[in-house]
Order: C-alpha cells, then structure tokens, then sequence
C-alpha cells in the first residue's frame, strides 16, 4: 500500500509538470468590503453591432472576450490591430467561449451598414466578433473601464485618438490580460493567455 501511495504521488507530479496551472491575475483597483474583496468590473452597456441587434452584457454571459477600439477610416494602426484580431477570430472559430468585440470611436460614419460592409470584406459572419456603435460619450467612458483611450483629437491621424489594446476578460467582467494589439508577438502570448482563462472555468 505504501508504494502504491508512492506511485500515486509521483504520477501527480509528473502530471503537474507535463501540464502546468497558469493562473492569470485579475487586473485593476479592488477594494475590500466587509472581508470580500471586491474587482474592477466592466459596467453594464448596450450597443449596436453590424447586425442591427443590441449586443449587451448578457451577449457575453458565461464566455470571455476580447475587447477593442478602433474606427474604419483610421489611417494608422488600425490595419495593424484589425489583422490581429482577425488571427484571434481565425484562431478561436471553433471555440464557443470566446468572443470578440471592437467599439468604433468614430460612431458618426461608422454606421451599422458601415460595420457590416467593414465586417463582410474581413470575411467574418456570425456572431463570434461583434462590431459596435453607440452614443459617442458612453464608448468613450467605457474606454476607461477596459484602461483603454478613446477620444475625439483633431491633431490625431484620422481626428481620432485611442490604443492599439486588446483587453481580456471573464465571464465574470473581470479583466485579466492585456496586449499590444500592433505586435504579432504579443498577440501570440495573448493567445495563450486566453487559453489559460478557458482552462480555468474547466
């Protein structure tokens, strides 16, 4: 019994070692209330996608995504960011836990029928990576939530500033990863790192 014990334990560690746990962290200002310690979250939000439907918090209930801001006349990095997202639509076609969703920062000419003629030339349909619209304003304050930029700036290329970051998060609006969205390489590590967050709700 005692060398059955033995075996067991040493199977354990070897098994620990061929798959090792990476826990992501969950990023952001917390507070502590009451003895619970309380996250940053993403708020509650409403937009349109390129589908003409509301796209909310619960599109994204029990999955984890993948934000971004871009505006299709960006001169700048928005071909750069849009190809890597574009690799993370690829990559995780086939995986239902994940989705993608770009906010346009230029909601005056990025109208629905732009973002679906904008989606439509990436090749991508369905619901996997909504492309959303809304009040300039709340697009605006919710960059801030994903630590993010999003503004009007007419010294900007395009009249626009706003960051190439793709921002991860959990189902329970937590975020948990960042990368650089113009660096093939970073999104590459980003990628494992959503793979790390899918294998935490296993």
């Amino acid at each position: 019994m005692k060398y059955l014990v033995v075996i067991l334990v040493a199977l354990t560690a070897f098994a620990s070692c061929e798959q090792p746990s990476h826990t992501l962290p969950i990023l952001g200002e917390r507070e502590v209330i009451n003895g619970d310690t309380v996250y940053h979250t993403i708020p509650d939000f409403s937009f349109v996608n390129q589908d003409s439907q509301v796209v909310t918090n619960a599109t994204f209930a029990g999955k984890v995504y993948v934000a971004d801001f871009f505006f299709i006349s960006c001169p700048t990095i928005c071909p750069k960011t849009t190809k890597q997202m574009l690799r993370l639509y690829e990559h995780f076609q086939n995986e239902d836990g994940v989705l993608l969703l770009a906010h346009t920062v230029d909601p005056k000419r990025d109208t629905v029928a732009a973002l679906k003629h904008y989606a439509h030339n990436l090749g991508v349909e369905g619901s996997k990576w909504h492309f959303v619209t809304g009040d300039q304003d709340e697009i605006y304050e919710i960059a801030d939530d994903y630590f993010s930029i999003a503004m009007e700036d007419p010294e900007a290329p395009g009249g626009y500033d706003h960051s190439g970051r793709f921002i991860l998060v959990d189902e329970n609006r937590h975020i948990r990863s960042f990368c650089d969205g113009t660096d093939p390489a970073d999104v590459d590590r980003f990628m494992k790192d959503i793979e790390s967050l899918l294998n935490e709700k296993k």
